[in-house]
């Protein structure tokens, strides 16, 4: 019994807390922080359940025959309770940043229940067993991470808005066209380890065909170029809107699809015999450095951690289409490692937004000395996302640089050098800013006025991730760290 409820517990309890939070009043306040901390503490106990039972042997399916051929699969294996507890892990520390920080804002209910279908929806992605039931949720996400882009009801957030749902519901119809096609061919595919596809009977160019149908569709949400114009775009939205945009739901879900179709439905033999892998890491190389130069030219602080979002997520696209273990492994724990570092940095803007009215790099002179504890989980952040050790991002880099040689793709590491050296050239200014240099006029504005630098619910979300920064690249090699984790998942995937 536990193998089929676990499953579906860990998505009803999110979706039911979201429900019941639309019901809400807005003066609801109590009522709807505990609802929204408790829904999120008992995810997390869940997801713990289920590592627990995985050590143990135990597997988790449930399965809802829809039609003929076509089931409503959700499904856990290693890599998806990878994916499950970065979800679940970091919507408690957003969810708790989002009560602070929306706490005199109109519309919370309505923010908060969306905000918790989404996460649902990203649930449902990570434990989708098969191609439909992970477009079912694919799509829900973009329906339920509309109205948190639009939140502010502003002329600025519509457009964005509009935009947004341009490019997701497009590269859901490509989605939707991709699945249709294959399994027109192959039958229900589900997600196995090595590939489910037994490409026998198909022509070889409709494979790759439908193998960059499959890019193009997923790339939008995971923002590769040219497709990734609506991210910029969305920093419109709340700081926790773009800090679950960035760093758990939207372009994770996407990079995450993009791991399951090069692994588990083509299988990485297959799609290296088809020829397939070569232009995806090309692709996945224009956006790193597209999205670093980008990065370079702008002054509103959210829009160059938007374009490093651009740059950071193909890394884990180009780590997945080097063959070899060892670039897998660095390509997959970027999944986590991107998520923290990222959200770090997004929950400090916000602080700076909320706190001192600061939306502009130009405007951080000396904000480190107002602001201490803040620009400290900053500076981690940024260091971790230059692949400085002992940070996380270190890590990342030094497995995709180590499998691009053993798979004989020495140019990754220059590559990997000159992506760095544009991470340093958009960061290190604005450390540079915020400790040193000194401002001369009066803060702006000043939200909260206390013992603390800001809110606690506002401080407390980022010190956390930056520990976890440090502390999964200081602790790698221990049997509890991602790093350890994805280990395993290369070894189902490239058994000894």
């Amino acid at each position: 019994m536990e193998s089929f409820w676990l499953p579906v517990l860990i998505l009803l309890s999110s979706l039911l807390t979201g429900l019941g939070i639309f019901f809400l009043g807005e003066e609801r306040h109590f009522a709807r922080t505990v609802l929204n901390m408790a829904a999120a503490s008992v995810k997390l106990v869940l997801v713990s359940m289920m590592w627990i039972g995985y050590f143990e042997g135990q597997s988790y399916e449930a399965r809802w025959p829809l039609l003929p051929g076509i089931d409503l699969v959700l499904k856990t294996d290693i890599f998806a309770l990878v994916f499950l507890t970065l979800s679940s892990g970091l919507w408690f520390v957003t969810t708790l940043y989002a009560v602070g920080y929306l706490e005199e804002t109109p519309q919370r209910s309505r923010f908060f229940g969306f905000f918790s279908l989404c996460v649902s929806s990203t649930m449902g992605i990570a434990m989708a067993g098969n191609l439909f039931t992970f477009l079912i949720f694919y799509e829900m996400l973009t329906l339920s991470t509309y109205p948190l882009v639009v939140h502010r009801g502003t002329e600025d957030s519509l457009k964005a808005g509009r935009t947004y749902l341009i490019y997701t519901l497009t590269g859901g119809s490509i989605l939707l066209l991709s699945i249709a096609w294959l399994q027109t061919l192959a039958g229900p595919i589900e997600f196995v380890a090595g590939g489910a596809l037994q490409p026998n009977d198909i022509p070889l160019p409709v494979l790759r065909i439908i193998f960059f149908l499959f890019i193009s569709a997923l790339g939008v949400k995971s923002a590769i170029v040219p497709l990734h114009s609506w991210l910029p775009k969305a920093m419109v939205a709340p700081a926790p809107v773009s800090a679950l945009l960035h760093a758990v739901a939207v372009v994770k879900a996407g990079a995450f699809g993009i791991v399951r179709v090069v692994h588990d439905v083509y299988g990485i033999n297959l799609a290296n015999d088809l020829g397939v892998l070569k232009p995806l890491m090309i692709i996945a190389t224009v956006t790193i450095l597209y999205g670093s130069m980008q990065a370079l030219i702008q002054n509103e602080l959210k829009k160059r951690l938007a374009f490093s979002t651009v740059s950071q997520i193909s890394y884990i696209i180009l780590g997945v289409a080097i063959l070899g273990p060892v670039a897998m492994i660095g390509g997959i724990v970027h999944i986590v490692h991107q998520g923290l570092m990222k959200i770090t940095l997004f929950f400090c803007a916000g602080n700076f937004a909320e706190t001192l009215g600061v939306h502009k790099i130009s405007e951080m002179n000396g904000i480190g000395r107002r602001m201490p504890w803040t620009m400290t989980a900053f500076t981690i952040g940024a260091l971790g996302l230059i692949g400085l050790p002992p940070f996380a991002g270190f890590i990342t880099k030094w497995f995709l640089g180590s499998g691009a040689l053993h798979a004989g793709e020495d140019w990754v590491v220059i590559v990997l050098v000159i992506s760095s050296l544009l991470n340093a050239g958009y960061f290190l200014p604005i450390i540079y800013q915020g400790w040193f240099m000194e401002r001369e006029d009066p803060w702006p504005f000043e939200h909260h006025v206390g013992p603390l630098e800001t809110n606690w619910m506002l401080l407390t979300p980022p010190l956390i991730t930056a520990i976890l920064v440090i502390a999964s690249g200081l602790f790698a090699s221990t049997s509890f760290s991602p790093l350890s984790i994805v280990e395993l998942i290369a070894l189902v995937e490239y058994p000894p």
